[in-house]
């Protein structure tokens, strides 16, 4: 059976445990590199949910690594200490799901 991970922050990862969700912390790059790969090589893990702020931190040829694989589905989370926008984030998960650029209009 397959389980849904988060990697993200210290302080995010306490409340991901909370809610009861495997949470793994990285502080940085390499640290998020690290713990990625390990998961993708335990094999066990459907769905990965990384922070965004340390998804978009790594290399391009890892990141783009990790997102083209088919097992697990790694998802970007919005990150507490960079402003969100809700538009751009649900605009660039459904490119990301269907291949196609979807501009949503007011």
């Amino acid at each position: 059976m397959h389980r849904f991970v988060v990697v993200t922050d210290r302080d995010s990862a306490i409340g991901f445990r909370l809610a009861g969700v495997d949470a793994f912390e990285a502080s940085g790059p390499q640290e998020a590199r690290e713990v990625i790969s390990s998961l993708v090589k335990k094999g066990d893990t459907g769905i990965m949910a990384v922070n965004e702020e340390l998804l978009s931190s790594l290399d391009e040829k890892f990141r783009d690594g990790i997102e083209k694989m088919r097992s697990p589905i790694v998802i970007s989370i919005p990150s507490r200490t960079v402003g969100l926008d809700k538009r751009s984030y649900i605009e660039r998960l459904l490119r990301k799901a269907i291949g196609y650029n979807v501009v949503m209009r007011r």
